[in-house]
């Protein structure tokens, strides 16, 4: 018997997921309907959901959306986007609207219908971030613009109006800026080689040439001639002057038996020897002349000497405002704030209830034989027995906590996506204005990597041949999201950044971990604490791939021990919906997102009370939910 859905937009759903995989010439292409923002991750592509109603606009943008990421998948080779992509952030944002663009102007010459589906993804876009109310070029980002432009360019088709109107705020610039290049569009377009060279031509004309980095058709000019002149050593003996300088040797040198010439083993043991004096003759050298031995480098872990990785050099650590434009900051902010509303009053209500607590477990301390304040019943005594004596009085003094610091460190991978790195977010702003307000200082961080599948320390390891046991292999990207010494006024949008599309990838807890307990380390305040919120174990698939599958999750285990050891830091964590129990001695771990809020007012108000026995019962809680 065939079972029939009850929902009307199952079938509608459906044939989009065929019409995918045959647009994007991938039948093994899964297609799956998520609330979670649209993407492509490995075979699995993320669309829109779709509700029963099936209105309209999102039928629209559901179409959109997949015939864009479809075209994505057909026409762009992610070998040569690597290849060809620049280092700097503002680059990287140009050269990946450029791509997006010409891979959706592909889709329109060969599949016309796929353009104004896209048109309508990209109006919903445009609208949802308010593109149609900009009117200062400086709120409108270029990227974005240089992307409309390039596809409006390229399909000769009108933009939706928002998206129209960021591209005419820029466009004189641009154009401007790259009228020659722009000329040569269509003669490049099919080949995303060619275009890629377009585009960081394109970038260099727009005034950010030196985030280029190296160019990587020089570099394998430079690889070619060092391969040729190779082969030509190995095929030209007289190259290398061998021959002539052995007969000269010869006839140099009578005394030398000619066995000794024709024996290149004699010959061998003859330079061992002298290798032999000379280390001989260094050894009779003063002392202040011996050779310097070059120190050994210093280890990349205080936790395990033995952790390696292999290129630091692709790493970052950076302020969230530095990731992305205010404007855009501002617009992510707002996005979180709506994700806020339906759970601001269960948060006011928490918020209200941690600073009560920690109110009140403030030390307090009386002062006595004051002139005015409380009448001190405990000396009327005096006053019945000696009526001369004058009426005592006290008043309380407040004494603020121990000068205290708490850095929140984010996990900020893929698999955060959706709703935990929105409550995250969010519960990060509440204990960030609450525990302001009880004069305890906040700091939040954020870890994740700059690259799926290792970055730009993959491709150097590629280059170099894949040496045995690299060691960690990816670009870290470590972001502060607020300092802790920065009032909480001034950095509010910095975590909308975590609503940005492309952020969130792979996780090293590790070394977050480490970096963030080096910073603590660097604090004056006299009490620490760092609390760590994780949905899993550390991932990062090129890492993993060429190393011991429990690399990274046994440098992990050894960050953790040395801090623990060294106890100049309290350590706590949050597991979301993952047994962080197996790592932290103090830990818990939720089911469900929306206990995050009161799993973390509740930790870091145990973590306050003066209480001996009911801050262990409070830490001593290993599971909630």
């Amino acid at each position: 018997m065939v079972q029939h859905s009850d929902n009307p937009a199952d079938p509608f759903k459906k044939a989009l997921a065929e019409a995918t995989k045959v647009i994007a010439d991938d039948p093994e292409l899964s297609v799956t309907y998520s609330v979670d923002p649209a993407g492509l991750s490995g075979d699995t592509m993320r669309l829109p959901q779709v509700s029963r109603r099936m209105s309209r606009d999102e039928v629209l943008v559901a179409r959109g959306t997949a015939d864009a990421l479809a075209l994505h998948r057909k026409y762009h080779n992610d070998a040569t986007h690597n290849k060809y992509c620049p280092q700097g952030n503002i680059a990287q944002e140009l050269y990946e609207a450029m791509e997006v663009a010409r891979c959706e102007a592909m889709g329109a010459r060969d599949m016309p219908g796929t353009a104004g589906n896209i048109d309508a993804k990209i109006g919903a876009e445009a609208a949802q971030k308010g593109y149609e109310q900009i009117t200062d070029r400086a709120d409108a980002p270029l990227a974005t613009a240089t992307g409309y432009l390039i596809r409006h360019l390229a399909t000769g088709r009108d933009l939706p109006a928002g998206a129209q109107n960021v591209m005419e705020l820029w466009r004189d610039f641009i154009e401007g800026q790259a009228s020659e290049q722009l000329n040569n569009l269509d003669d490049i377009l099919s080949d995303q080689a060619d275009f890629a060279r377009f585009a960081r031509q394109i970038i260099s004309d727009l005034g950010y040439g030196d985030q280029l980095g190296d160019d990587p058709d020089e570099m394998d000019d430079e690889a070619q001639d060092d391969a040729d002149q190779t082969e030509e050593d190995d095929q030209d003996p007289d190259s290398t002057g061998q021959d002539d300088s052995s007969e000269d040797e010869a006839d140099a040198n009578p005394e030398q038996s000619q066995d000794e010439q024709q024996d290149p083993t004699a010959a061998q043991i003859s330079l061992d020897d002298s290798a032999d004096d000379e280390i001989e003759d260094d050894a009779d050298m003063p002392e202040g002349d011996a050779p310097q031995e070059q120190p050994a480098p210093a280890p990349v872990s205080d936790a395990d000497p033995d952790y390696k990785v292999y290129d630091q050099k692709f790493d970052e650590e950076i302020k969230a405002e530095d990731l992305a434009e205010p404007a855009e900051l501002e617009r992510l902010r707002a996005y979180l704030d709506q994700q806020l509303e339906p759970l601001k009053g269960a948060v006011a209500r928490l918020a209200n209830k941690l600073q009560r607590r920690l109110q009140a477990q403030q030390n307090r301390s009386w002062l006595f034989d004051l002139d005015e304040g409380i009448l001190d019943a405990g000396r009327l005594a005096r006053v019945v027995s000696t009526p001369t004596t004058p009426l005592s009085f006290k008043m309380e003094k407040d004494t603020e906590f121990r000068d205290t610091v708490v850095t929140l460190l984010l996990d900020n991978s893929g698999s955060m996506r959706g709703r935990p790195i929105s409550i995250a977010a969010i519960c990060a702003d509440v204990l960030a204005r609450t525990l302001e307000r009880c004069n305890v200082k906040v700091e939040i961080l954020g870890f994740t990597t700059r690259a799926w599948k290792g970055g730009q320390s993959r491709e150097q390891w590629l280059n170099e041949g894949r040496p045995q046991q690299p060691g960690r292999l990816n670009d870290l990207r470590h972001i502060i999201y607020k300092g802790a010494d920065a009032p909480w006024r001034r950095v509010r949008s910095n975590l909308g950044l975590m609503m940005k599309e492309g952020l969130l990838k792979e996780n090293i807890d590790g070394e977050a971990l480490e970096w963030a307990h080096r910073r603590m380390a660097n604090r004056p305040e006299a009490r620490k604490i760092l609390m760590v919120i994780s949905d899993g174990a550390p991932v990062d698939d090129s890492t993993l791939s060429v190393n011991a599958a429990n690399y990274l999750e046994k440098h992990l285990r050894d960050v953790i021990a040395m801090v623990e050891r060294r106890k100049a830091v309290e350590l706590l964590a949050i597991g979301i919906g993952h047994d962080v129990t197996r790592y932290y001695e103090r830990a818990v771990t939720i089911t469900d997102v929306e206990q995050l809020a009161g799993a973390m007012t509740e930790q870091l108000a145990a973590l306050f009370d003066t209480d001996p026995r009911a801050r262990a019962r409070a830490m001593g809680l290993r599971k909630t939910g």
